[in-house]
């Protein structure tokens, strides 16, 4: 892995993890696009990239975040039920799950099948909530168990909340937004503990990799999180769901 590798994957990371893609099956994706070796050092990368997006977000959500009490309490509630299933199943997402390409390609496949299912048949209600600070808690923590989904690389954790949160009847920006400020506390787990069991074996160079990487995935973050804002106004998710079926089936055509 150089220097080239951490920008065009701090890229991909960039681009991808607010979008209802899969930043982490895009990453494995492209790992394999790139030849680069299944290593222990790629698979953490392929996790703690994912800083440069929690920064981009607390950047721009840092004093909603931390500042408005209601809201913070509902980020909470909905983290705690990822934060338990995510450190039971830790040594499965990262040995067998983060190791499998068809699983990844499946995930997206059959994932972007569900989103244009979802999209055509839900109606957005004139009565969901409009602010975060209005859900109830059951409301979130139901969202944290499906975001929990996402622990299966190639679902795609902001998909997951954010039809979690339709089908819940919150509105497209206040679940959008929501999905934003829980990445940061899960993203954020995620990367601490992958760290902790891993960093020790890694050298100077490694870490200069990664900071690259989470540079350039911090910078293309804020402008993904802006264009998110700005497509929902008007658009649905379908064109995502068919954007996964076309990857899926490309790399499947790929392995012939």
């Amino acid at each position: 892995m150089n220097i080239f590798h951490s920008i065009i994957l701090g890229l991909v990371e960039g681009v991808t993890e607010f979008l209802p893609v899969s930043s982490t099956g895009h990453l494995i994706l492209t790992g394999r696009l790139l030849g680069l070796p299944q290593s222990e050092f790629l698979k953490t990368f392929e996790i703690a990239i994912q800083l440069g997006a929690i920064l981009a977000v607390v950047v721009m959500y840092g004093r909603l975040l931390f500042r408005d009490f209601e809201v913070s309490k509902r980020v909470a509630a909905a983290f705690i039920p990822t934060a338990i299933l995510g450190f039971i199943l830790y040594k499965v997402v990262k040995k067998v799950f983060l190791n499998s390409h068809e699983v990844v390609l499946w995930s997206l496949f059959l994932g972007g099948i569900f989103l244009i299912v979802f999209e055509c048949w839900h109606k957005e209600s004139k009565e969901g909530e409009e602010k975060i600070s209005e859900m109830s808690y059951a409301k979130a923590v139901i969202i944290g168990v499906v975001q929990s989904l996402a622990m299966v690389p190639g679902v795609s954790r902001s998909a997951a909340t954010i039809v979690g949160g339709l089908a819940l009847g919150l509105k497209r920006k206040t679940i959008v937004e929501f999905s934003f400020l829980l990445a940061v506390p899960t993203m954020l787990a995620a990367v601490l503990l992958d760290l902790v069991k891993t960093a020790g074996s890694f050298d100077r160079i490694q870490f200069l990799h990664l900071g690259v990487g989470l540079v350039t995935s911090f910078v293309v973050a804020m402008a993904s999180i802006k264009f998110l804002l700005k497509f929902i106004q008007n658009n649905n998710f379908i064109g995502f769901g068919v954007y996964r079926i076309v990857v899926a089936a490309l790399f499947w055509l790929m392995a012939r």
